[in-house]
C-alpha cells in the first residue's frame, strides 16, 4: 500500500512541478515545450534505470549520485546563457515557495522507516526536514513574503535539508565504499521504484529552485544597493 501511495505521490509531484514551472516561466513556447520534453524523457530514463537495477549499484561509487548530479550540472550550464537565465529568474519567488508545500509528504520517509525499509539517520533527517520546509512555506506565503531575511532563512533551510538527505543517503548505502552508517537496510528503498524518483528527479528540481531563489535575492540586493529596480519578478 505504501508503494502505491509513493507511486501516486511522486508521479503527481513530478507532473505538478514541471507543469507549473513550464507554464509560468517567461520563455518562448518552443523552449517551454523542449523543457517539458526533456523533463519527461529524464523521468522516463530514471524509471528505466531503477527498473533495471542500475540505481542500486554502489561500486566503484554510488551510481545514483550521477542521477542526482546530472540535472544540476545541466541547469548550471543552461544558466550561463542569458535567455535561459532570464527564464529561470522570471519564476516568481512566491511560486517557488508555494510549490515546496508538497514536501510535507516527507512523512512517507518516516513511514518507510517504521516499516523497517529505511534505517539510520537518513529517513529522519529527510522526512522531518521536508515536513518542516513544506510546513513553513505556507506561513511564509501568508505573511506576504515581506521579509527578505525570512525568505533567505527558509530557502537555506530547505536547501540544507536536501543536501543532508543526499549525504545521509549515500553514507547509508549498503555496500557503498562511502558507507558510514551500517544500520540495515540503510537507504536501500531509495534505489528502487517508486522511491527512486525522489533523489533522481524531485530532489534535483527542488535544489535548482532553491538556487534560483538565492539568485533572485542576490539580484534584488544588488538592485537595492544601486537604487534601481530589479529585473526579476517581485517576491509576491
Amino acid at each position: 500500500m505504501l508503494d502505491f501511495i509513493g507511486t501516486v505521490a511522486t508521479a503527481a509531484m513530478i507532473v505538478f512541478l514541471v507543469s507549473v514551472v513550464v507554464l509560468v516561466m517567461d520563455a518562448p513556447r518552443p523552449a517551454k515545450l523542449a523543457l517539458a520534453a526533456i523533463a519527461g524523457l529524464w523521468a522516463g530514463f530514471c524509471a528505466a534505470a531503477g527498473a533495471a537495477g542500475w540505481l542500486a549499484a554502489t561500486k566503484p561509487f554510488p551510481i545514483i549520485g550521477l542521477f542526482v548530479a546530472a540535472p544540476l550540472v545541466a541547469a548550471a550550464i543552461a544558466a550561463a546563457f542569458p535567455a535561459a537565465r532570464h527564464a529561470m529568474l522570471s519564476l516568481p519567488t512566491s511560486l517557488i515557495v508555494g510549490i515546496n508545500i508538497p514536501r510535507v509528504l516527507g512523512v512517507l520517509f518516516l513511514l518507510l522507516a517504521a516499516q523497517g525499509r529505511l534505517a539510520g539517520p537518513f529517513p529522519h533527517s529527510a522526512g522531518w526536514g521536508d515536513i518542516i520546509t513544506g510546513a513553513l512555506a505556507l506561513p511564509l506565503l501568508l505573511t506576504g513574503m515581506r521579509s527578505t531575511a525570512l525568505i533567505a532563512a527558509w530557502n537555506l533551510f530547505g536547501l540544507a535539508d536536501l543536501v543532508l538527505a543526499i549525504a545521509f543517503g549515500v553514507m547509508s548505502g549498503q555496500g557503498s565504499p562511502l558507507q558510514v552508517f551500517h544500520d540495515a537496510p540503510g537507504s536501500a528503498a531509495m534505489q528502487t521504484l517508486p522511491w527512486a524518483f525522489v533523489p533522481t528527479v524531485l530532489v534535483p528540481i527542488w535544489m535548482i529552485l532553491h538556487g534560483i531563489v538565492f539568485a533572485q535575492l542576490r539580484v534584488r540586493y544588488r538592485a537595492h544597493v544601486r537604487g534601481v529596480s530589479p529585473s526579476v519578478r517581485a517576491p509576491g
